[in-house]
């Protein structure tokens, strides 16, 4: 395991809040020009791992931007680890790992000298550069091809350097954008375990910004969802699989048309997806008419249970509530649930 060489408390001194949230924003607004990219964003994220989510052009990178002092923003406030993003932004960097989609390391250097490099431009001299440069590659599972041109890599080596960069210089917060992005399984797998590590054991949080759902819900406890400038959830995805409407899942064989149709008639919300069917829970009579539709279209009910919903479900829905233009995002929840966000 690679140690966290400081301890939280002396890094941070009394910076953080009693509340403990790594990162807060309230009424945060950016304009460029007439263009609202973030508008009145109020975020509170907690140690740990965060998927932060939200279609192209939602305000994530914006948001990032402002967060880490790198623009300035049109009125609101915010503090990361503490510190002010408006005067400290210096400080909050330097606490900071970014681990960027695109690649960014040198193909004429050998991986122990692009990482060892890297702690240098951060301020580490050389000598406590290379030894920690050893320690993080080792760590994400490179201690065998540190000596080789970064040329030679493939796509999960790439990547594994490219988290080993981001690490050099012990950071509180770790932002990865695409962390699996062109990775086959194995290296996948150990990208997503390496990340859950460096959280569980490394006492870092995680910021993870990923179109796959799965490794997102792999890695992550919360997520924060942007769209169009707006923070519209912020939540633990346990919290949001518990307020997804309860499904029956049926996998059948033959007749799936006719076996749609007649569920639609007995006033049923079906999603059809090929031979699999999933219905609505309405009540204790739910399953007594699946069985009924099956006996009259005819067909074989193969497996029969309840459905789990996962991350890209949730994902999907809101997306599709947000596009019905809802008034608020208290409408993206289910009764029991609004507000809180």
């Amino acid at each position: 395991m690679i140690e966290n060489h400081q301890d939280s408390s002396s890094k941070n001194g009394d910076n953080l809040s009693q509340e403990n949230f790594v990162i807060e924003a309230k009424g945060l607004r950016k304009m460029y020009g007439p263009h609202l990219a973030l508008d009145d964003v109020n975020l509170s994220i907690p140690s740990g791992a965060i998927g932060i989510l939200g279609p192209n052009g939602a305000g994530k990178s914006t948001l990032f931007k402002c967060l880490l002092g790198l623009i300035g923003t049109t009125s609101g406030e915010g503090t990361v680890l503490g510190y002010d993003i408006k005067t400290e932004g210096e400080k909050i960097r330097s606490r900071i790992g970014y681990m960027p989609e695109y690649n960014a390391l040198d193909s004429g250097l050998i991986a122990i000298d692009q990482v060892r490099y890297c702690g240098e431009l951060l301020g580490m001299n050389s000598k406590v550069a290379a030894q920690r440069a050893h320690e993080v590659l080792e760590y994400v599972g490179l201690k065998e091809q540190r000596y080789r041109k970064i040329e030679t890599f493939s796509t999960g080596m790439l990547q594994a350097t490219k988290l080993a960069c981001a690490l050099i210089h012990d950071p509180d917060i770790l932002i990865c954008d695409e962390p699996t992005n062109g990775l086959d399984k194995r290296a996948r797998k150990f990208m997503l375990k390496t990340l859950k590590r460096t959280v569980q054991q490394g006492n870092r949080t995680v910021l993870m910004s990923s179109h796959v759902m799965d490794d997102v819900q792999e890695v992550c406890d919360r997520i924060v969802l942007i769209h169009k400038g707006k923070i519209v959830v912020q939540r633990s995805i346990g919290e949001l699989v518990n307020q997804v409407e309860r499904e029956i899942e049926i996998m059948i064989w033959g007749g799936a048309s006719k076996m749609e149709e007649s569920l639609i008639s007995k006033n049923l919300s079906v999603r059809r997806l090929g031979r699999i069917i999933r219905i609505k829970i309405e009540d204790e009579e739910t399953i007594k008419k699946v069985l009924e539709s099956a006996v009259e279209s005819e067909v074989q009910i193969r497996q029969l249970k309840e459905y789990e919903p996962d991350l890209e479900d949730i994902f999907l829905l809101i997306m599709d509530k947000l596009g019905s233009e809802i008034k608020g995002s208290s409408e993206l929840m289910t009764p029991d649930h609004k507000g809180g966000f």
